[in-house]
């Protein structure tokens, strides 16, 4: 038997547990170590086993890790984290800044690549395994429209806003296709559709004592790149009902290829996801995808990387052989 992948985490939030938990299911990997800017001793893991250890202290453990799993936020944790880390190892994230990720690869790949490291960024499910599948109906079906369709689902940037505005306690953001576009779209009559006719938004709002409701609605659904363009509703409810009903994150969504072949035939293709786990599918993702920057590395293969530089065999851990004989 091969010796196992190793693997170390950064960042032990949703994300970092969610990782913990898969390698647990990927019998040819093993977490070797947790590394958290937090104080270690405060970071419980789900395996006591598994030593945590400072950030700053990561260069001590080059020579024991394979490939470290970056688990940290998109705003400001991966943008520094990317390119220091991808110096010294193979990594894999879920950099999530769909304007940003040109830049964010030039800069990781600037280090990985002079110190002969694979570094696959922006990997998850969007992006990710969406912008595979909207390669994939871009590239079978060249005559014909692409649409993206989020949820429903909890957006954790967009609570995050509703976080942030003065008078909330508490907060949630649910993403909703709008079911009449969707329909529109599955018709393949291909149709031109606003940001409103896509997506509504629904929040659940805790307020603060003596916070006024009217403004708090108000700065929610007037708030820029956030609601302005969408249909927003707010519901005010108690503290233990956003405790009670609100704590999951599920998401999911559709990506559908809309085109035409030949003379005249409608074709139509849909990748779609519905997850209880919003950070457990990412994460189990993310494992897949070291597993990749692991075998990348091993043939020569260095630089920054994103899903469309990955041939699908790499996430498996069966052979080629074993590949062509059982799934192809």
């Amino acid at each position: 038997m091969e010796d196992k992948i190793k693997i170390g985490i950064v960042g032990y939030g949703n994300l970092g547990r969610g990782v913990e938990s898969a390698i647990g299911q990927n019998s040819d990997m093993e977490l070797v170590s947790v590394f958290t800017r937090r104080e270690p001793d405060s970071v419980s893991l789900l395996n006591s086993a598994i030593p945590v250890r400072p950030l700053a202290t990561i260069e001590e453990y080059k020579e024991e890790i394979d490939v470290l799993i970056l688990c940290g936020g998109s705003k400001n944790d991966l943008p520094e984290q990317g390119p220091v880390l991808s110096a010294s190892f193979n990594t894999v994230d879920s950099f999530d800044t769909h304007a940003k990720i040109p830049e964010y690869f030039e800069s990781v790949n600037a280090s990985a690549k002079p110190n002969g490291k694979t570094a696959i960024i922006s990997v998850g499910w969007d992006p990710g395994l969406f912008s595979i599948n909207r390669l994939f109906g871009e590239a079978i079906l060249p005559e014909g429209a692409t649409y993206t369709f989020w949820g429903k689902g909890l957006s954790q940037g967009h609570s995050d806003a509703v976080r942030r505005i003065e008078g909330v306690k508490g907060a949630v953001q649910y993403t909703i296709p709008v079911e009449e576009a969707v329909d529109r779209v599955r018709s393949g009559v291909q149709p031109e559709l606003s940001t409103r006719e896509k997506h509504t938004r629904e929040c659940f709002v805790v307020l603060q004592e003596g916070a006024d409701a009217e403004r708090v609605e108000r700065d929610i659904v007037t708030m820029p790149d956030y609601f302005a363009d969408y249909d927003t509703t707010v519901h005010f409810i108690s503290e233990e009902g956003l405790a009670k009903d609100h704590a999951a994150m599920p998401h999911g969504g559709f990506v559908i290829r809309s085109g035409k072949t030949g003379e005249a035939s409608n074709q139509v293709m849909e990748f779609s996801l519905t997850l209880d786990s919003n950070p457990e599918f990412t994460s189990s993702v993310l494992v897949a995808y070291a597993r990749a920057a692991y075998k990348m590395n091993r043939a020569g293969d260095s630089g920054a990387k994103t899903v469309y530089d990955v041939a699908p065999g790499l996430l498996s851990p069966k052979s080629p052989a074993e590949l062509r004989k059982e799934l192809l």
